[in-house]
């Protein structure tokens, strides 16, 4: 067994795992069917009361006129891409270099369609008014995710976005939003749904994250952008004879968990203050944003794998799955906020820290690293 594995194995026989909403398992969706009427009407090809009423229940809280119901982000953005490429005539889009769509997707967007992308900022850092203002190229819409996943999920200032928008509506930018994450950030900008996805164009949102369904995702915009989008889902594959496991986890996850994010995010708060009170640990950001952030250990992979593993076997605290190896004398793991920190005793997290900086101590000062 590979180190990875064993600590992903560990993990899931901890009694207080820290991370996400549990286990995806099958009781996933059952707990949903469990309390829904059986004679209720699968969607088909896309129409249907379950679908058509869980779009404009969507498209009203992002402040939309219409929405779209899609198996995968993958496809929704795409599709976007395509849709405002081919209104100015123009085949680029610009977004940051380290966007689903450039390091995820296997090159879909320029493979399936053509698109040329136009990578803005350095990687390990936000797009910034300024590097839209200074872009060089002309494009026909600038993609913007909040938060930004790969470098711990940092967010601009309001002010900042709402200063982006502007230019691009008046330079005749569409303005899209990866909103993979967007009911997780709300509590940071103290805003709606619909104040925020006002300043875009197209709106996607994930429901398998901090939703918690099964998989999904919602294309949101004017009337004449979703009809668009329907018909490009329907060339992709994507109107399936049913979507609905899909759309009534959504939409029962949607309803349970839409007012728990501000709890998400004062948790994430205080769990990242426990990895900052740690010897050679810091969080990006130092103070998260959202109910995720990132975790930076200056430990080789391969030291701080077993320290872990002892520490989910003496106190049944379970930190990560799994850890990323950034460079010979660092590593990260991401960390998402759920339901599940709720449920871990005060007394077992403060043992579980006190072990993971006594533990990295030892193995700084023994070597005589800084």
């Amino acid at each position: 067994m590979n180190p990875h594995n064993q600590l992903l194995t560990a993990y899931k026989q901890t009694a207080y795992p820290l991370v996400g909403h549990g286990k995806r398992n099958l009781h996933v969706l059952k707990t949903v069917l469990n309390e829904m009427d059986g004679d209720i009407e699968s969607d088909a090809y896309g129409t249907g009361a379950v679908i058509e009423n869980f779009q404009k229940k969507l498209a009203d809280y992002l402040g939309k006129e219409s929405a779209v119901f899609f198996p995968s982000g993958t496809m929704a953005q795409q599709i976007a891409m395509r849709i405002w490429c081919e209104q100015k005539g123009l085949n680029k889009v610009a977004y940051h270099p380290l966007c689903h769509l450039e390091i995820h997707e296997e090159d879909g967007l320029k493979k399936l369609h053509q698109i040329e992308p136009v990578l803005l900022a350095d990687e390990n850092r936000l797009i910034r008014l300024e590097d839209v203002l200074t872009m060089q190229e002309n494009i026909a819409c600038l993609l913007l995710e909040l938060p930004q996943r790969e470098i711990g999920g940092e967010l601009p200032e309001y002010t900042e976005l709402e200063a982006i928008s502007a230019y691009c509506r008046a330079n005749g930018i569409k303005l899209h939003l990866d909103g993979a994450r967007l009911f997780e950030i709300l509590p940071y900008y103290q805003k709606s749904a619909a104040d925020l996805c006002r300043l875009f164009d197209s709106v996607y949102v994930s429901f398998y994250k901090g939703i918690g369904g099964i998989a999904g995702a919602i294309l949101a915009g004017e009337e004449d952008f979703t009809r668009e989008a329907k018909v490009w889902k329907r060339r992709h594959g994507g109107d399936l004879i049913s979507l609905y496991p899909y759309i009534v986890s959504a939409d029962y996850y949607f309803d349970q968990r839409l007012h728990s994010f501000q709890q998400y995010f004062e948790e994430a708060k205080e769990l990242a203050s426990l990895y900052n009170q740690c010897h050679a640990v810091e969080t990006r950001p130092l103070v998260p944003v959202s109910n995720m952030f990132h975790v930076h250990v200056r430990l080789p992979k391969e030291q701080l794998e077993p320290v872990l593993l002892s520490i989910y076997e003496e106190t049944g605290v379970g930190l990560t799955t799994h850890l990323k190896k950034v460079d010979e004398r660092l590593c990260s793991f991401e960390v998402s906020i759920g339901d599940q920190y709720a449920q871990v005793p005060k007394t077992a997290l403060r043992k579980a820290f006190h072990m993971l900086d006594e533990k990295i101590r030892e193995i700084v000062f023994r070597e005589g690293k800084d």
